[in-house]
């Protein structure tokens, strides 16, 4: 549950305990959380944390929403929303998935806060104090008609690489070959707000000086990367950076979405979002507390863990602490690094902008508990290399490991208990005399003392998925334990044997209720209400109370005397049907599946008006009308009658005759190309058509335009009031000459249309763009072989 700790009164050190601060890299705020997000970052944060409180640390877990950037000027364009709508919106869902997933935040806040402003702007003073800042120019992209210098996301153009030619590169990346660009590279940018075409002008910024910071940074990483066990992953990508060499870093940004510069001569910019995202963690805690300081100016008594994915490391490793020690007060740096690889998802990768993957908010819908999308993750959790998301070894985990080893045991030792005492103990845990002689017992007794200990050692070193190895371990134990006894023999032929193997059993059911917890949180939970134990009261591995040595004793854990809940299966088999089912729901990505949804629902209404449009001409026949009726076929008005395709546009030049007309020759899978004459001149730079797929409606009559005949039209999007044109764009792999087409909407298109029916200005007024820039008509996606058609930015825009 998101802020556990939010009814008490802050934590703060104590001096003379181990006082542990513990952060997950700050998720950002344009999108919903993915599984990979969640097992890199706020998940394997929250394992930790628990783990302390079982060992009695005084611990807290701090994270929120990174808020701040580019990223959210951007996507508040896409929703037509402000930046603080966006981040009030996706704050929100980011706090319903983390609560369902049981992370167990001290504080989860924001970075767009009053306490972010003013710590940003503090250490930004102490460094421009201690002389570690420098002025310089750089040349950017600056739009005329926005009147504003273009970030790297607002700028759009066709990609240099050779051989990719993608017209729709990012000026951060092309997403088609993922070539890393600057925006000037682009060929033919620009602006993704009006589509204008931007200037290189010069700006001002203001650049950290790490060249100058290079020695207090290395006597520090040198120093904490060997005392705090850094994981190899960063130690490996902190020297990378070291020996390519430091390099002064800009921190200023031209944008109006962030924490302002407190300086005369950059006050019309802000902090670039790597400064001032993980100051996030110092401002989030003191929303958490006033008293902020005793955490992170306390590196005497406070150890600074921090939890991230492997693109995250040298923000942690090299800038922030730069950022820090530059300001030459005492801060709490970070002590131990955990970097996780990439979780991929069946055969490609999860990524946040191409909706690909399964989301936080989609596990919601499945049938699965949060307790095995926990287990899973953390058993897949990518420690040294990146492991793989597949729904076949999710079931074979649930099944193999939580179904038949835990959930089996722990079903087992309790039903027994809970039989009746002629068959069993009445729920009653039964007296065990002697356990500590029993030499089956005391060989368990200490396999599990030494896996316990391994479990402490391998947790303390922040190896999350070898703990949850080990504990997993102590159950296959348990399981052999009862077989080698065979209590059931053991009932009817030695009843006190039988009782020291059911109370020992009972008390290993315990530990691993304890053991799991930082694992599986629900699951712990309802093993101690089976066992009638209350919430709060799992076993302490604290040293204070040498809880570690108490374990040993296993059936030393439940006293004698103690009535146990209700016995019920803590797990469910999940099957092939089941399996098959979730791979093709979630199969592409977020925005597919959302269309696919609304395809699916539109086809069954559809389906229904034709029932009863049938319903209604079997009546008609049947009351004797001998009116000769035109055929269906021919007054139908359907989408199905239009031939629209893929196209390949192999050849386009400027109209002789009209400046504001192109002549297009366009592949449509037939034998020759055909000519079309295209009103796009004003609004589409003809490189951007040259090699250009598109969509092409095939089957209109033909129309000569200022003395060259016509024989397609080029389908394309525009905005309400005109002043911005598209063109639907099919995907990447689709084939040329290959139908589009609209799901429920079946049957051949007419030859030509005829121009007397009005089919296409029938049918057009119901041809739009949605929130998800796919084409449609009226809720049916523009769909072909390799997915459905889009546009580039215009959003509810109207498509001829």
């Amino acid at each position: 549950m998101v802020d556990v700790k939010s009814t008490a009164a802050p934590k703060l050190p104590i001096k003379g305990k181990r006082n542990i601060l513990i952060t997950s890299a700050l998720p950002y705020v344009n999108n919903v959380p993915h599984l990979g997000n969640i097992i890199g970052c706020v998940l394997s944060a929250d394992v930790f944390a628990r783990y302390c409180r079982l060992r009695g640390y005084n611990a807290i877990y701090i994270c929120g929403t990174d808020e701040y950037g580019t990223a959210t000027e951007t996507k508040a364009m896409e929703e037509k929303s402000t930046p603080q709508q966006i981040c009030d919106k996706y704050h929100e869902i980011h706090r319903e998935v983390y609560e369902w997933f049981n992370i167990g935040f001290d504080k989860f806040g924001r970075t767009s806060t009053p306490q972010q402003t003013e710590v940003c702007q503090a250490i930004f003073k102490k460094l421009l104090e201690n002389n570690w800042l420098s002025e310089n120019t750089m040349q950017q992209l600056y739009c005329d008609t926005c009147q504003r210098f273009l970030a790297d996301r607002l700028v759009e153009g066709a990609c240099p690489t050779e051989g990719c030619n993608y017209q729709s590169a990012r000026g951060d990346q092309c997403e088609n070959c993922g070539k890393l660009l600057n925006p000037t590279d682009l060929i033919n940018p620009r602006c993704k707000t009006c589509q204008c075409t931007p200037r290189i002008r010069d700006t001002n910024h203001l650049f950290l000086e790490l060249p100058l910071l290079y020695d207090k940074l290395v006597e520090y990483i040198n120093t904490t990367s060997e005392s705090g066990s850094w994981s190899q992953n960063a130690i490996q990508q902190t020297n990378a950076w070291l020996k390519d060499g430091l390099k002064p870093r800009c921190i200023t940004r031209d944008l109006k979405w962030g924490v302002p510069v407190p300086h005369e001569n950059f006050k019309d910019k802000v902090f670039y979002v790597w400064f001032d995202a993980p100051i996030g963690y110092v401002s989030i805690t003191a929303c958490y507390t006033p008293d902020w300081e005793q955490w992170w100016k306390n590196p005497e008594n406070v150890e600074l863990y921090q939890f991230m994915g492997k693109d995250n490391v040298p923000f942690h490793t090299v800038m922030f602490p730069s950022s820090l020690l530059g300001t030459s007060e005492n801060w709490t740096l970070m002590k131990s690094i955990s970097v996780t690889e990439y979780l991929n998802y069946e055969d490609g990768k999860f990524s946040k902008s191409k909706g690909v993957g399964v989301f936080g908010n989609d596990v919601k819908d499945t049938s699965i508990p949060v307790e095995v999308w926990r287990y899973y993750l953390l058993t897949n959790r990518p420690e040294v290399s990146d492991t793989l998301f597949t729904w076949a070894d999710l079931q074979a985990k649930l099944n193999n490991e939580l179904l038949s080893n835990l959930g089996n045991f722990v079903n087992r030792v309790l039903s027994f208990i809970a039989k009746p005492s002629d068959q069993g103990y009445g729920s009653i845990m039964p007296e065990a005399p002697g356990a500590e002689l029993h030499a089956l017992t005391r060989t368990l007794a200490l396999k599990v003392g030494k896996y316990v200990e391994q479990y402490v050692e391998l947790m303390e070193k922040v190896k999350l998925k070898q703990g949850l190895k080990v504990a997993m371990s102590i159950s296959g134990e348990g399981n052999l334990y009862l077989q080698e006894s065979k209590f059931w023999k053991l009932y009817k032929e030695d009843k006190p044997a039988c009782a020291i193997v059911m109370r020992t059993a009972a008390g290993l059911v315990y530990l691993l209720a304890s053991l799991l917890e930082p694992f599986m949180p629900s699951f712990s939970l309802k093993v101690l209400t089976q066992i009638n134990m209350p919430p709060e009261s799992q076993l302490s591995l604290s040293e204070e109370i040498k809880g570690i040595e108490k374990l040993k004793n296993l059936w030393e854990l439940i006293p004698a005397g103690h009535k146990i809940g209700t016995p019920e299966p803590l797990f469910k088999e999940l099957k092939d049907e089941e399996v098959e089912t979730y791979r093709k729901k979630f199969a592409g990505s977020q925005a597919e599946r959302e269309v696919k949804a609304a395809a699916d629902k539109a086809a069954e209404q559809l389906k229904k008006t034709k029932i009863s449009d049938e319903s209604e001409k079997k009546q008609s026949k049947k009351s004797g009308s001998d009116t000769k009726s035109t055929s269906a076929s021919d007054t139908e008005i359907s989408i199905a009658r239009l031939d629209i395709r893929v196209g390949l546009i192999r050849n386009v030049q400027q109209h002789a005759n009209a400046d504001t007309l192109y002549v297009e020759e366009i592949d449509v899978g037939e034998d020759a190309p055909r000519t079309v004459v295209s009103g796009l001149v004003n609004y589409i730079p003809i490189e951007q058509m040259q090699d250009r797929k598109v969509c092409v409606l095939c089957n209109l009559k033909p129309a000569t335009m200022r003395g060259i005949k016509s024989h397609a039209m080029v389908l394309a999007a525009s905005d309400s009031e005109h002043t911005m044109v598209e063109l639907v764009d099919p995907p990447v792999d689709a084939v040329i000459g290959e139908r589009v087409t609209f799901p429920g909407f079946e049957g051949e298109p007419d030859g030509v249309l005829n121009p007397k029916k009005k089919m296409w200005e029938t049918l057009q007024v119901d041809l739009n763009t949605d929130a998800n820039l796919v084409a449609r008509f009226k809720d049916i996606p523009f769909t072909t072989s390799a997915g459905v058609c889009k546009v580039s930015s215009i959003v509810n825009g109207s498509i001829k």
